[in-house]
């Protein structure tokens, strides 16, 4: 009996025919694919965009696995076409259609996979702060010599900006946000975390710790499926917003209204987007932890056996 006659039996399975994957395919390339044909035409005529670029540079994303469309580990795909996923190791022929080849995911991968699980289940085990205003994009500027955004003027003075940070009370407790705070700034955080402490700080009330979902669920790919990728991608996207409408720069040039939150109008407008992107990012971090405890289900399954 091939594939296709073949009766699904695991509920958890999901069969699709070649016209709907295909529509799955067609419909991530028309969402994604403008992002990264915008990023290379800025790159080929050596322009910056101090938002969207941080997405592609900072994650150092490959634009072809975000682009291409990978079916979720618990998809079985049928029709000819599917068979062009054959070509990549990382997918075989199952008893439903073609999948995921488990067997193919290395030590390394599963482990990551296993500390993403950890990390994330961490941070969501600890409540949500909404009380940090966005104020490490301040602190990175912090009586600095030279601005990290060096193309992007800022929209109040240097003094301006130390005054403000001064006034405030510094909550960082993301670890690649605080890494990047001025040596004269790192002291005014109410707590000073580390690489090897992250289980120990991250939340997600922190916008930054919401956008790295997508650095998850690409580090994850292609085990990892691309409709959560693009998703994570988006909500990534909207966060990175956020955080340079309540930074010190000027981005009225790329059509973006300043957030003032060194009001106090501006910080509750501010707390508003963050309990947005927090809520958002349940969703897709609940997403990201049942594909991540299939995978990891289905590998020690495949080592027992």
């Amino acid at each position: 009996m091939d594939s296709s006659e073949t009766a699904v039996t695991d509920p958890r399975i999901q069969v699709l025919e070649e016209p709907d994957w295909q529509a799955l395919a067609e419909a991530h390339e028309k969402v994604v694919g403008p992002y990264v044909d915008a990023y290379r035409k800025r790159r080929s005529s050596r322009q910056k965009h101090p938002v969207h670029d941080f997405l592609f540079a900072y994650y150092q994303t490959n634009r072809t696995v975000l682009r291409r469309w990978r079916p979720s580990p618990q998809m079985a795909l049928r029709g000819d076409s599917a068979a062009s996923f054959l070509a990549d190791e990382r997918y075989c022929e199952t008893e439903y259609g073609i999948g995921l080849n488990f067997s193919a995911i290395d030590e390394k991968e599963l482990s990551r996979l296993r500390w993403m699980v950890s990390l994330i289940r961490a941070a969501q085990n600890r409540p949500p702060r909404f009380n940090c205003f966005g104020l490490h994009e301040w602190a990175m500027v912090y009586k600095a010599d030279e601005i990290r955004h060096e193309s992007t003027p800022l929209r109040l003075s240097k003094e301006a900006v130390a005054e403000v940070v001064e006034a405030s009370t510094i909550r960082c407790t993301h670890w690649d946000a605080f890494r990047f705070f001025t040596p004269e700034a790192c002291p005014l955080n109410e707590i000073q975390p580390q690489r090897d402490s992250r289980e120990e700080f991250e939340q997600f009330g922190c916008i930054h710790f919401n956008m790295d979902l997508y650095r998850w669920s690409y580090k994850g790919s292609p085990w990892v499926g691309s409709d959560l990728m693009r998703d994570c991608f988006l909500l990534a996207l909207e966060a990175r917003e956020l955080d340079m409408r309540a930074s010190p720069y000027d981005l009225s040039e790329y059509g973006y209204e300043a957030i003032l939150i060194e009001t106090p109008q501006g910080r509750e407008s501010y707390r508003r987007e963050q309990q947005r992107i927090y809520k958002a990012g349940q969703l897709l971090a609940n997403r990201l932890l049942a594909e991540c405890d299939y995978i990891i289900a289905q590998c020690a399954q495949l080592e027992s056996s």
